[in-house]
C-alpha cells in the first residue's frame, strides 16, 4: 500500500468515527422527539416510516459529508455537525405544521404525507450543505 494512504489512514478514520458518532446522535435525538416509533413502525414493514426517517439520514448526511470534504478540524464538524441536525429537526418542526395529522399518517403507513417530509427533509439538507461551503 502506497505510504500516502497509511499517512491519510488515521485522519479518514477520525473523520468517519467523528460522522456516525455525530450521525447515531443525530438518528437518537430524532428518534426521540418524532411523536412516533419509526424503528418499530419500521420492523412492522410500515413504508411510511422508513421514507420518512430515510430523508431525515440523508438530510443530515449530506451538510456532514460536505463539512468533512471542507474542513480542516474535527472540531469544525462537531460544530457544523450540530447545526444540521438543528436545521433537521426545524425541517420535520415544518412538515409537522404544514402536515397537522402527520403523527396520524405516518402510523398508518401513509406514504404521500412521508415522501414530503423525506423531500423536505432532503431539500433542506442540501441547502444547508451548499450554505457550509467556505
Amino acid at each position: 500500500m502506497p505510504a500516502h494512504f497509511l499517512a491519510a489512514l488515521p485522519n479518514f478514520l477520525a473523520y468517519l468515527g467523528a460522522a456516525l458518532a455525530l450521525l447515531t446522535v443525530f438518528m437518537a435525538i430524532y428518534l426521540y422527539v418524532t411523536p412516533y416509533d419509526e424503528i418499530a413502525l419500521i420492523r412492522n414493514n410500515n413504508t411510511a416510516a422508513a421514507i420518512s426517517l430515510s430523508g431525515a439520514v440523508l438530510g443530515f448526511a449530506m451538510p456532514i459529508a460536505n463539512v468533512i470534504a471542507h474542513s480542516d478540524t474535527l472540531l469544525d464538524l462537531a460544530v457544523w455537525g450540530v447545526i444540521a441536525g438543528v436545521v433537521q429537526l426545524l425541517a420535520w418542526g415544518v412538515a409537522r405544521v404544514a402536515l397537522p395529522q402527520l403523527q396520524e399518517d405516518i402510523a398508518a403507513g401513509r406514504a404521500a404525507p412521508a415522501t414530503f417530509v423525506a423531500a423536505l427533509s432532503i431539500t433542506v439538507g442540501l441547502l444547508n450543505a451548499a450554505c457550509m461551503t467556505y
